[in-house]
C-alpha cells in the first residue's frame, strides 16, 4: 500500500487555521483584559471610597458610643439636619450585611455601598461592637465636608492633651491625614482676629493635585497647637480608556510575539518531520530526524525514527529475500534447459521435439520472470544505497528512437512511430529511463489494434514522454492498481496478453528515482490509453 503524506500547500493551510485561532483567542483575551482592567478600576474607585469614609466614621462612632444612652438618639438627629446625612444604629446581625462584610466590619474597616447610582450607605463598628453606624447620603457637599471637618475638632479638642495623642495615632491608621499645626494656613495671616473665634472650617483647593485641604482654628492651648488641617484629600484618578487600551495593547502583542515564536518553532520541526516522511516516501530509507528535545515533538521525532528503521529493515530483509530466491531459481532453470537440450538432442520424434520446444519456451519465460523480480528488487531499494542511478545528460528523443527502432521488428502489424520534433535533453540514467520508455511501448503494443505514438514534450518544469495507443484503453478503477506489482486488468493467467506484472511497476519505481512520475488516462489522439513519464528539469 502506497505512503500518502499531507502535501505542503494542506500543511500550510492548517497552520493558517492555527494562526486564525490564535488570532481570535486573543481577541478573547483582550476582551476579557479590557474587562479586567474595568473591574480592577471600579474595585480601585470603592477602595478610594472607603479610605475618604474611614475617618469620618470612625470619629462619629467613637462620638456617639461615648456619650450616654438616653442623649444618643437627640445627637443622631442634630448631626443628621447639620452633616444632611441620614445617621442610625442597627444590630450587628443586620440582614442587610452578608458573611464577608461582617468579617471586614469585626476588622474595624468602613464598608460603603453604592445604592444604585442614588448615593451612599456607610457603615463602621461601634467601639464595644454594641451595633452597627449607618450613614446614608445621596451626595457629597461642602456642608458636610464642613460639618465632618467640626466634628473632628470637637472630637480631639474634648480630649485631654495625652488622649489626643492616642485619638490621632488612631486617626493615622485610616488614609485621611490629619494633623495638629501651630502654624496658619496661607491666606489666614492678614485675616481680621475675629475670624479666628467663628470655628469657621477654610477649604481650600490645590488644582495642581486636584485635591482639597481643610483647616479649622482650634481654641488656643499651653502648647500652641490651635490650627487642625484635615487632607490634602485628592480626587480620584480612573484609569484612562487610552492607558488602558496601551496596556492592553502591549500585552497582547507580547503574547502574539511569544505565541508566534512558539507556533513558529513547531512549524519549522513540523516542517522538518514533513520532509522526512517525503523523503521516506521517496525511497530514501535512511532519512532520520534530528531529536533536539524531550517534548512531544522529540518523541515523536523518535517514534518517527524508530518507524522507519523497522521499515528499512522489513523492506531490505524483503529485497534480500526475493535476490536469493531469484538467484536460487537460475540453477534448476539452467539444468531443465540443458537436460531438455540432451533429450532434444537424443530423439528425432516430431510429437516429441514440439513438446520439448514448448518446454523450453516455457523456460525463456520463467527466466525472464526472475530478470523482471531482480531489476524490480534492485529499483525497489533505497537510491542512497546498494543500486546507484548514473545520471548523464541524454537526449531523449534519440533514447526514443532506439526504442521504437528495437521494438518495431517485433510487432509488424503495429504502426509503431515516434511524433517528430525538436531535441530534447536531460539529466537521467540512460539504462533505467531507456527501461521504463521499452515497458511503457511494449505494454502498449500488446494491447493496442493498429497504432503505437511516442511523443516527446518539454514543458517549463518537466519533460512529458507520451506513449499512446488505440487499444481498449485502461478503465479509471483500475488506473491506480496496475502499478502495484503482479497487478493485471483481468484474473486470468493464460498471459494471452504476455507480461508478468511488473513492467509498470518497474517504470514506476524508476520514475520515482529520478524524482518523477507516472500517469496514465485517455489517449486524446489515438483513443486508447496514454501513459505518460514526467521527469522533472533541473533549474538553471
Amino acid at each position: 500500500m502506497p505512503i500518502r503524506f499531507l502535501p505542503r500547500p494542506l500543511a500550510d493551510s492548517t497552520f493558517l487555521r492555527v494562526y486564525v485561532l490564535l488570532a481570535l483567542a486573543l481577541l478573547v483575551i483582550g476582551g476579557l483584559a479590557l474587562g479586567g482592567f474595568a473591574v480592577i478600576d471600579q474595585v480601585r474607585r470603592e477602595h478610594y471610597r472607603e479610605e475618604l469614609a474611614s475617618a469620618p466614621m470612625l470619629v462619629l462612632a467613637h462620638r456617639y458610643a461615648a456619650l450616654p444612652a438616653e442623649v444618643r438618639s437627640d445627637w443622631l438627629e442634630r448631626r443628621s439636619r447639620e452633616l444632611d446625612i441620614r445617621l442610625s444604629v442597627v444590630p450587628v446581625t443586620s440582614p442587610l450585611l452578608n458573611y464577608f462584610d461582617r468579617s471586614r466590619l469585626e476588622e474595624g474597616q468602613t464598608l460603603v455601598e453604592s445604592r444604585d447610582g442614588q448615593g451612599w450607605r456607610l457603615w463602621r463598628r461601634l467601639p464595644g461592637g454594641s451595633g452597627l453606624m449607618v450613614a446614608e447620603l445621596d451626595s457629597l457637599n461642602e456642608q458636610q465636608l464642613r460639618g465632618l471637618a467640626v466634628e473632628l475638632g470637637r472630637w480631639l479638642n474634648e480630649a485631654a492633651p495625652a488622649r489626643r495623642e492616642a485619638r490621632l495615632a488612631l486617626l493615622a491608621e485610616t488614609a485621611l491625614p490629619v494633623s495638629l499645626s501651630a502654624t496658619p494656613p496661607e491666606g489666614w495671616a492678614q485675616a481680621p482676629p475675629e475670624r479666628l473665634q467663628e470655628a469657621e472650617v477654610t477649604i481650600r483647593l490645590l488644582p495642581q493635585r486636584w485635591a482639597i485641604s481643610l483647616y479649622l482654628p482650634l481654641p488656643a492651648e499651653a502648647g500652641g497647637e490651635r490650627w487642625l488641617a484635615v487632607g490634602p484629600m485628592e480626587a480620584f484618578e480612573p484609569m484612562p480608556m487610552s492607558l488602558a487600551l496601551l496596556l492592553i495593547g502591549v500585552l497582547l502583542l507580547g503574547l502574539a510575539a511569544s505565541i508566534y515564536l512558539i507556533v513558529r518553532g513547531l512549524e519549522s520541526r513540523m516542517a522538518g518531520l514533513e520532509q522526512a516522511a517525503s523523503r521516506i516516501a521517496a525511497g530514501h530509507l535512511d532519512t532520520r530526524v534530528k531529536v533536539e528535545s524531550g517534548d512531544f515533538l522529540g518523541r515523536l521525532g523518535m517514534a518517527f525514527n524508530g518507524m522507519a528503521a523497522r521499515v528499512q529493515s522489513l523492506l531490505r530483509t524483503q529485497q534480500e529475500m526475493i535476490r536469493a530466491v531469484s538467484h536460487e531459481l537460475r540453477t534448476p532453470v539452467a539444468r531443465i534447459r540443458f537436460a531438455v537440450q540432451m533429450v532434444e538432442d537424443m530423439t528425432e520424434d516430431g510429437g516429441i521435439r514440439r513438446q520439448l520446444q514448448g518446454i523450453d519456451a516455457d523456460i525463456e519465460e520463467l527466466d525472464a520472470l526472475v530478470d523482471e523480480i531482480l531489476t524490480y528488487a534492485r529499483l525497489g531499494g533505497d537510491p542512497g544505497q546498494g543500486q546507484v542511478l548514473s545520471r548523464e545528460s541524454l537526449d531523449c528523443r534519440e533514447m526514443a528512437r532506439r526504442v521504437v527502432e528495437t521494438l518495431a521488428p517485433l510487432h509488424g502489424d503495429l504502426d509503431l512511430v515516434l511524433v517528430p520534433g525538436p531535441p530534447v535533453e536531460t539529466e537521467a540514467d540512460p539504462r533505467y529511463l531507456q527501461r521504463a520508455l521499452q515497458n511503457l511501448v511494449a505494454n502498449a503494443c500488446r494491447h493496442a489494434t493498429a497504432r503505437v505514438e511516442v511523443r516527446l514534450t518539454q514543458e517549463p518544469w518537466a519533460l512529458r514522454i507520451d506513449v499512446e495507443d488505440d487499444g481498449p484503453g485502461v478503465p479509471v478503477e483500475a488506473r491506480e492498481g496496475i502499478f502495484k506489482p503482479f497487478a493485471r486488468l483481468d484474473d486470468s493467467r493464460t498471459r494471452r496478453s504476455g507480461g508478468y506484472g511488473l513492467g509498470l511497476s518497474i517504470v514506476q519505481k524508476v520514475m520515482a528515482w529520478h524524482g518523477g512520475s507516472v500517469a496514465v488516462d485517455d489517449s486524446p489522439h489515438l483513443g486508447g490509453a496514454r501513459f505518460s513519464l514526467l521527469l522533472p528539469l533541473e533549474r538553471r
